[in-house]
């Protein structure tokens, strides 16, 4: 019996223990939570839990060296100190996390050890990468160019749920999506470079209206350029990566940020109300905030900025548990306690791919590849399958040797993400791809470049 060992019990973990535990394999889940741990095993015999963490390096030799293949799903910055690891005892290993530089400097390492490092397989980065990686290399097998690409994907609340002023609910890392507020941004449109500054990450939106949805805000996600090396489409004159949200999300972050509600300072906040917080980050006194804030943004005092800090309670007189703390904590902590999806609840994960394409004939078509995948209450998050069941099946395909390959990957070649895909089909995970649009097809469009 061919035995995995999980480290980590974070909020993705639960579907790829299902599906392991279903497919015969035995595992370890290895975590400070346990007792978390356990209540995923839910009595199977192939399955046992450790109560571990990195602070205990010898332990993780030793869990290595007994366990055929390993998944890190720890926080990112441990993923090549994992892989070292698993290099001095001969062990493949999968991440869901994207490639770091100390991750690549152990390619060659790897292939000589004849094991492979996968990466980034996940939901985004992961699902995204091997759907559109299907499509390009379909037109590239074509003779033809990608002129344009767009990849746009959200994990959100559904519809029904998400009911607050910023409409949306966190359903995996919570810390994690309020630290992405804060990237900058690069994209190309029509052969210029756009760069995006923290500060004004969420005013380069724009509307998409996303099949049984409607219009959602896009926001630039980070460095989309570096894909045309990654997807091998050096030809191509416009590349966006970008992230859906409801409308209600850019307006509230984009205010937070220009209030410095998410800076990293030390600031002694004792005996301080959440009114108090948001003058002192406003440089404004308690009386009349509200309308203060509202001119400062600039938006009506109905704004959803207002309405969000009103839902947040960040106009009321409840004291601060806080003594010397930063205001990304104390901002994120209100978001957290405020904004969790209820076990009540559905999330869902929308993708959005969309190509022009042109073919040495002269002929163009504009090919479209979507998905929209829902949540079960009480069972699994949508983010949850999303990101977990990618990184199961390759896990299962690497012990079965359909995957042979050995080094530092991502999915993006056919040996990986052909038989991940056509699995997850079984699993009800499937792109729905529309090729021969005509050129006239509307894009998504953002505000038109201003660098280079």
């Amino acid at each position: 019996m061919k035995k995995v060992l999980i480290l980590g019990a974070g909020m993705v973990v639960k579907p790829m223990v299902e599906y392991l535990l279903k497919n015969g394999f035995g595992l370890m889940i290895a975590s400070p939570m346990k007792e978390r741990a356990d209540e995923m095993i839910n009595g199977n015999q192939l399955g046992s839990s450790l109560d571990w963490s990195m602070d205990d390096p010898e332990t993780l030799e030793k869990l290595v060296n007994e366990y055929d293949i390993t998944v890190s799903l720890l926080p990112y910055k441990y993923h090549s100190d994992v892989a070292v690891v698993c290099l001095r005892h001969g062990k493949s290993l999968v991440t869901s996390s994207y490639v770091q530089p100390g991750m690549l400097y152990l390619n060659e390492d790897a292939k000589k050890a004849g094991v492979l490092f996968l990466n980034e397989i996940g939901l985004d980065p992961g699902l995204d990468h091997m759907s559109a990686m299907r499509i390009i290399d379909h037109i590239h097998n074509k003779g033809g160019k990608v002129e344009e690409f767009y990849s746009l994907c959200g994990a959100l609340p559904a519809p029904e749920a998400a009911n607050n002023p910023l409409r949306y609910k966190f359903s995996w890392s919570p810390k994690g999506v309020i630290l992405a507020s804060r990237n900058s941004a690069l994209y190309l449109k029509k052969g210029k470079k756009v760069f995006i500054e923290p500060a004004d990450l969420f005013k380069d939106r724009f509307s998409y209206n996303f099949p049984g949805i409607g219009d959602l805000e896009v926001y630039p996600n980070r460095d989309s350029i570096s894909y045309m090396d990654i997807y091998g489409i050096q030809e191509t004159k416009t590349i966006y990566r970008g992230t859906f949200r409801y409308k209600g999300w850019c307006e509230t972050l984009d205010a937070m940020k220009n209030l410095n509600m998410l800076d990293d300072n030390v600031v002694d906040y004792e005996g301080m109300t959440y009114t108090e917080f948001l003058a002192e980050r406003g440089s404004m006194k308690t009386t009349n905030l509200r309308k203060d804030i509202a001119i400062r943004l600039g938006v009506a005092e109905s704004s959803s900025a207002i309405k969000s800090f009103e839902f947040l309670g960040f106009f009321s007189d409840e004291k601060l548990l806080y003594h010397e703390t930063t205001p990304f904590e104390i901002t994120s902590d209100r978001m957290i306690h405020k904004m969790s999806l209820s076990d009540n609840e559905r999330d869902m994960v929308i993708l959005q791919h969309i190509f022009l394409a042109s073919y040495p004939d002269g002929t163009k078509e504009v090919i479209k590849s979507a998905m929209i995948d829902f949540g079960t209450p009480s069972t699994n998050t949508s983010i949850a399958r999303t990101v977990a069941l990618p990184a199961s099946i390759a896990v299962r395909m690497i012990m079965e040797k359909k995957i042979n390959l050995k080094g530092v990957y991502r999915p993006v070649v056919p040996e990986i993400y052909n038989p991940v895909l056509d699995e997850l089909k079984t699993l009800g995970i499937e792109m729905k791809e529309e090729y021969g649009l005509p050129e006239s097809t509307p894009f998504p469009h953002s505000r038109q470049p201003k660098g280079a």
